[in-house]
């Protein structure tokens, strides 16, 4: 996926169908501006002024326009760390990328500060101010994938998931993904116990390490698709709108996208999930979006 689009996230869902979403919806992070607004400001003045600016860049809908604002944020405060994010979201090759994202990284670090992190622990991103450093984090650990440097990437899923239990990012979905592709089993099984979830991303995870027949009809009522995209009897979709349908074929897509080399490397597994899924009837359900 181009550095400039939109990551998907897995952590906020939409009540309205997919069918129903608009063409092009406002990016999620100008929102946080209302918010900003009824919590008050915190921190340095300088840097609060910075993130107001960046609130007003990610609603502009112009490549130009965006990195204009985002360097002003930075000429008012370099403790801007959304305007690195911004900017490595616009970049021209993934390792100019990689570098704005630390830069990010750092510049949240110094924001926050020791007290920012003592006070937060356990609970970021319920709090605004740690929202900047979160995705910067989020970006150079993605980033870190893309290059090879997988090892670099964990530590940051594991310590974000440290910092935001509640892992509104859905850092655990990309953490786990990543563990299945290198067959580590052990750290994989230690992740699902860990976080409760009924979506079809961790239940077909959680039945691809442990192989489980009593799995496989919760994973089919979360998402039918998968198994027959799995098995290629089915087409993948499309994934270029930025919108995953929870319990639809883009989902499994991305499912299969992210996790289904694992499953092909089991001799047989693919066979055992098709065969089991042919005993489960398909159900009508309503579907909400993921984005």
């Amino acid at each position: 996926m181009p550095i400039s689009k939109k990551r998907r996230s897995k952590a906020t869902l939409k009540t309205s169908t997919k069918a129903n979403a608009p063409a092009a919806l406002p990016d999620r992070r100008a929102m946080e501006s209302f918010l900003a607004g009824i919590a008050g400001r915190r921190g340095d003045d300088a840097t609060a002024k910075a993130q107001d600016v960046m609130y007003e860049a990610w609603e502009r809908t112009t490549r130009r326009s965006r990195i204009a604002l985002a360097r002003k944020a930075l000429g008012i405060s370099p403790l801007c760390a959304d305007a690195y994010v911004l900017l490595a979201e616009e970049a021209q090759s993934i390792e100019q990328a990689r570098d704005l994202y630390a830069k990010g990284v750092d510049a949240g670090e110094l924001a926050l500060g020791p007290r920012g992190f003592k006070e937060y622990a356990g609970h970021f991103w319920g709090f605004l101010e740690t929202r900047p450093y979160m995705r910067a984090r989020a970006g150079l650990a993605s980033t870190l994938v893309q290059l090879g440097e997988v090892e670099g990437a964990l530590a940051h899923y594991r310590d974000m998931l440290k910092l935001n239990p509640n892992d509104n990012q859905g850092i655990r979905y990309v953490l786990a993904g990543c563990l299945l592709r290198q067959d580590n089993y052990s750290a994989l099984k230690e992740l699902l116990a860990v976080h409760e979830d009924d979506s079809a991303f961790w239940l077909y995870t959680r039945e691809s390490a442990e192989q489980a027949a009593a799995l496989v009809k919760n994973a089919w009522s979360a998402n039918e698709h998968v198994p027959a995209i799995l098995a290629g009897t089915k087409p993948a979709v499309s994934l270029d709108d930025g919108y995953i349908t929870m319990g639809g074929p883009d989902e499994a897509t991305y499912y299969v996208t992210e996790c289904g080399a694992a499953w092909h490397r089991t001799p047989g597994a693919v066979a055992w999930l098709t065969k089991l899924a042919t005993t489960l009837p398909r159900k009508r359900r309503t579907r909400a979006t993921m984005h």
